[in-house]
């Protein structure tokens, strides 16, 4: 493709493409029910000019953000606290792992019985689910450090707490980075899940969130191209926060890409 294409143009050409066949198959074949790009593209401008769209994401983006951070304050020292601790990793591993195959939606009763159908709720399920990526990458992290380095600086006198924060700690930092990465984008598509099932409102507006946006389409108009927006928003949205986690990350461990 490379001898037709600039090699700038080829991760445009293919979506390029696929939207033609995509605009093509629905004008030959498909039915009042079926999207269209160009009714898609009409939607997404209608749906941003009025504002609803980009308060919607807002909104979920505050979410996110809110179980995120979350999740970080808590994995990031249980990760270096069990990579590091032996007796620690042995006795809390086993209640991670048990709980780490259970999906943040598995404790939507939960969530909307102690917390009720808002944003506490899609908050609680976004950090449960960006918890385990962080936690795990932490752990691994810590563990992955060379331990002649953690001895060099134990013979030089070095407190356990120095070293932790000297030594450790910049030696585990790109696999939390990693971590951070992977938890972001969970949590991302967490709270679509969350706003879809809580219908999580926070009261600053009528939309309550992308997934409840797009639960309102189909639940009350079954508006499909509107929902294709929202579902290429959310699709935007975590291209930018991805590239945006990598970029910084990038910039802050110079010595080392995650």
């Amino acid at each position: 493709m490379t001898a037709f294409l600039p090699r700038a143009a080829i991760p445009v050409a293919l979506p390029l493409a696929l939207i033609v066949v995509w605009q093509a198959l629905a004008m030959a074949f498909g039915g009042i029910r079926t999207p269209r790009p160009d009714h898609v593209v009409t939607e997404g401008i209608v749906l941003f000019a009025s504002g609803d769209l980009p308060m919607a994401m807002v909104q979920s983006l505050g979410r996110v953000f809110s179980g995120f951070a979350v999740a970080a304050a808590l994995g990031i020292p249980l990760g270096m606290l069990m990579g590091t601790v032996r007796a620690a990793e042995r006795n809390l591993d086993p209640l991670v792992e048990s709980f780490r195959p259970i999906a943040a939606i598995a404790l939507l009763p939960m969530a909307i019985l102690w917390l009720g159908t808002g944003t506490p709720a899609a908050v609680m399920l976004v950090a449960y689910a960006a918890f385990f990526p962080i936690v795990i990458n932490t752990i691994a992290g810590a563990k992955s450090v060379d331990r002649n380095l953690i001895l060099a600086a134990a013979t030089m006198g070095l407190s356990r707490a120095a070293i932790l924060r000297t030594v450790i700690l910049p030696g585990a930092t790109p696999q939390i980075a990693v971590g951070l990465r992977i938890g972001l984008g969970v949590a991302w598509t967490a709270i679509v899940a969350a706003e879809l099932a809580v219908g999580a409102k926070s009261g600053g507006g009528g939309s309550g969130g992308i997934g409840q946006m797009m639960f309102v389409f189909f639940a009350y108009s079954i508006e499909l191209n509107r929902i294709v927006v929202c579902m290429a928003a959310v699709g935007v949205v975590s291209l930018v926060l991805d590239w945006a986690v990598r970029t910084l990350t990038g910039r802050i461990m110079k010595w080392k890409q995650p």
